[in-house]
C-alpha cells in the first residue's frame, strides 16, 4: 500500500501516549483520538538492576 503525504492530510492522527497519562489527556480532551501505553523504566529505573536484566537477553 503506497501512502502519498497529501493522503496523510486527508486524516486525523492517532496520538501514541506513553507513560504519564496526563499528556494525552489533554489531546483526548480536545477531541484526538490516544492511545495509551502503560510503561516504567526497566527495574524501576534502577540502572544497575537494569544492566543485570540487559544481561539475561
Amino acid at each position: 500500500m503506497s501512502v502519498l503525504l497529501e493522503d496523510l492530510f486527508q486524516i486525523a492522527p492517532v496520538f501514541l501516549n506513553v507513560g504519564a497519562a496526563v499528556f494525552g489527556d489533554s489531546l483526548r480532551e480536545a477531541g484526538y483520538e490516544v492511545v495509551y501505553v502503560d510503561w516504567s523504566p526497566p527495574a524501576g529505573g534502577d540502572a544497575r538492576i537494569a544492566d543485570l536484566l540487559d544481561d539475561l537477553l
